[in-house]
């Protein structure tokens, strides 16, 4: 699959109007945010959590197409006491975006800001072991499965286990590198990559 071209802005309290009408249900916001928030999504939760995105703790953005200038997504990254680590969380791409690439794009912008203005060295996540599109776009990504945590939680009385992933600034580094690389070859040799 092609990766869209996705850019990021900051997150604000206004945006919380996306995220309250990208989210339809208990078990959506449980994928998405795990147990922070309750449902109904609602005002009060997110200026909370959107003060959070405002202090060196959190980061958070949302994905917009730079050719249309829609909003189609958001992500965040909670920075470890260290410094040196974040955790990816709350991915979420607007309904009519999806199956397009545009998760791939901006969550590759993110890891692009995490080991770049950021400075981290480590990116980790957790994802729920059921939602095998958001698996395989990790993996992609060069996220590593590191372990699994069994039934974390119990959603509409089924139990959801969490599959904890990571990804080292040298990987990222690595792949960005390896992509560069096959971009040229491919220039070079008049061809297209694969799926593009």
């Amino acid at each position: 699959m092609s990766v869209a071209v996705v850019e990021l802005r900051e997150f604000t309290v206004a945006d919380g109007s996306f995220l309250m009408s990208w989210i339809g249900g208990p078990a959506e916001l449980m994928a998405w945010a795990g147990p922070t928030f309750t449902w109904p999504l609602d005002g009060p939760q997110i200026a909370a959590y959107a003060a959070e995105c405002a202090t060196p703790r959190r980061w958070g953005w949302m994905g917009f197409d730079p050719r249309t200038r829609r909003t189609v997504g958001h992500a965040s990254v909670r920075i470890a006491a260290d410094g040196s680590t974040g955790r990816l969380g709350r991915v979420l791409v607007a309904l009519e975006a999806r199956g397009r690439g545009v998760g791939g794009g901006m969550v590759r912008e993110v890891l692009g800001a995490a080991f770049g203005p950021l400075g981290l060295q480590r990116v980790e996540l957790g994802v729920f072991s059921h939602n095998t599109s958001a698996l395989r776009l990790y993996e992609r990504l060069g996220f590593q499965a590191e372990r699994v945590l069994a039934d974390v939680e119990r959603v509409e009385g089924q139990s959801w286990s969490a599959v904890q992933m990571f990804l080292s600034r040298a990987d990222w580094a690595a792949a960005a590198l390896g992509g560069q690389r096959a971009a040229q070859q491919h220039e070079a040799e008049g061809t297209r990559p694969a799926g593009m």
